[in-house]
């Protein structure tokens, strides 16, 4: 694996989301969960490619603002509709900073 320093863990408060270019471009969805978990995703919807991060993350709940499908903010999976998924990339907290593994992980698209 080769994980790549995406952002700093300042960057992202408790309970909130951002999102981060990685050095290859993949745009990268980090949640930084109020129990102190961390996780990475795909930054796009899966269904319309609307950027996620303009949607709200709230109870654990992350909800795509243009047609208001939802993701388990832990695993990524659907919650409405079920049967998608967002693509979870690999981190890794590092002192102050977050790390990413990019390779191999292809962002899901439904209907493919």
């Amino acid at each position: 694996m080769a994980f790549e320093k995406l952002c700093r863990t300042d960057a992202v408060a408790p309970g909130a989301m951002a999102e981060f270019t990685a050095g290859d471009g993949s745009r990268i969805l980090v949640i930084r969960q109020a129990n102190g978990d961390w996780r990475a995703f795909q930054a796009l919807c899966p269904h319309a490619a609307v950027e996620l991060v303009a949607g709200t993350y709230a109870d654990g709940v992350l909800t795509c603002r243009e047609h208001w499908w939802q993701f388990d903010g832990a695993s990524g999976q659907g919650t409405n509709p079920t049967g998608c998924h967002l693509a979870r990339y690999p981190l890794q907290l590092r002192a102050e900073d977050v790390f990413v593994d990019v390779a191999g992980v292809r962002p899901f698209k439904a209907g493919r």
